[in-house]
């Protein structure tokens, strides 16, 4: 980094970083997980820089590309771009609240987007000290992307170097958060061969059209299987874990109940207040005391007396009833009120949006048409029930002799 990128990194927004975990409440299941936002931006941000060099090398471009974007790749303005991209990926995830998606799509269901693009408005984060000044709008773009700011137009440029950071298919975000949360959660699942990947990336037609996007070369497709697989089995066996996802339910009951009962404050200064040590630290005092608001939420996360799974999605009753998770989960409810918490989430498995390949003659083919992997790779979709610790084996036996019938199978 060089001096004005460390005033960045210096910078309230990027600091608070430190006190926010990036996997929530995951080390309590992977004892390792304790890693924080703030390294991943860093690893963010400098994957960014990697791939805006292979991507923009002039050995690389197509003659479309060479063309289409000639203006931003003079001795002047690629620089400034290069900057542009590393400060965007930085910058990124400073919206983020405590404890980020574990209780986010509770407290901030817009997601973190307009905090982060707000921050980067702001005078909290000094892009106008920067040796030339760094323009705002283009880091919003870059760091946010079209689909968090579809009020925005994006140029083809702008589009290119957003996907660098977001994009669905190679977006370095992906890329770090899976090689930095296997490797602190200890499992091998979200590894796979950055190196290849990266330098095999080309901006292409894409599949649909003949708009500009990032592809590959057909020598790295097996890396960006791997990437694809990596990300499959991250979310079954780490993202999707029923024991952390119950905790994400007693953390957002918690803070719901104790700290942000108005709903999460927006103002920019507050924001930068409230981290993950705030949140915990009033965990601390709620689990103390019986009459303290939230108090039961703490003391299920403080002394791991979560709820406890006692029914997981079935593919045989999803036959023999489509909704069964929900039926069954209405019909427990009625025998055990109140005592219930009804966990799901979806991931799809394959694309999220194709991309292009060029192959070894030098035409250009969609992804899907030349790998099975990324075809077939199914969607994943978890459904969980869980009920108070001591109403466990009650309610076991309630499923086992009464399921069959409540789902009319």
């Amino acid at each position: 980094m060089d001096p004005d990128e460390r005033r960045i990194v210096d910078s309230r927004p990027v600091q608070r970083l430190r006190a926010v975990h990036q996997l929530a409440l995951s080390y309590l299941i992977y004892p390792g997980a304790t890693h924080r936002r703030f390294e991943h931006s860093l690893g963010v941000m400098e994957l960014a820089g990697r791939v805006f060099d292979v991507i923009t090398d002039d050995v690389h471009l197509p003659d479309q590309a060479r063309d289409e974007f000639a203006e931003h790749l003079t001795a002047t303005q690629k620089p400034y771009w290069r900057r542009v991209v590393r400060i965007a990926a930085l910058c990124h995830d400073i919206g983020h609240i405590p404890f980020s998606h574990g209780v986010e799509h509770d407290l901030l269901p817009g997601g973190h987007e307009q905090l982060t693009r707000r921050l980067i408005e702001s005078d909290f984060l000094p892009l106008h000290e920067i040796t030339p000044p760094v323009r705002s709008d283009d880091v919003v773009k870059l760091a946010v992307g079209a689909k968090g700011l579809k009020e925005h137009f994006f140029s083809p440029w702008e589009r290119i170097l957003a996907e660098i950071i977001v994009g669905d298919a190679f977006g370095v975000d992906r890329i770090d958060y899976l090689l930095r949360d296997s490797y602190h959660a200890g499992v091998a699942y979200g590894r796979f061969d950055h190196y290849r990947l990266i330098d095999s990336l080309r901006v292409l037609p894409s599949p649909q059209e003949q708009d500009l996007t990032i592809g590959i070369d057909e020598g790295g497709l097996n890396s960006a299987e791997a990437l694809l697989l990596a990300r499959y089995f991250m979310f079954t066996q780490v993202y999707f874990h029923p024991v952390r996802l119950i905790f994400d339910r007693h953390l957002s009951d918690f803070m719901r109940e104790r700290m942000f009962a108005e709903g999460y404050p927006l103002q920019l200064s507050e924001h930068l207040r409230v981290t993950d040590n705030e949140v915990l630290a009033s965990m601390s005092v709620a689990v103390e005391n019986a009459g303290e608001a939230g108090h039961e939420s703490a003391h299920r996360v403080m002394t791991r007396s979560h709820y406890k799974r006692i029914y997981s999605r079935d593919k045989a009753d999803i036959r023999s009833n489509p909704d069964a998770t929900r039926v069954l989960f209405d019909a427990l409810e009625e025998q055990f009120p109140g005592k219930l918490r009804l966990v799901s989430s979806t991931m799809r498995g394959g694309l999220a949006e194709d991309f292009p390949v060029r192959t070894s003659n030098g035409t250009v083919v969609p992804a899907i048409d030349q790998s099975d992997v990324l075809e077939k790779l199914p969607d994943i979709r978890v459904e969980y029930i869980f009920i108070s610790p001591d109403l466990r084996e009650p309610s076991g036996e309630w499923i086992k002799n009464n399921k069959k019938r409540v789902l009319g199978s």
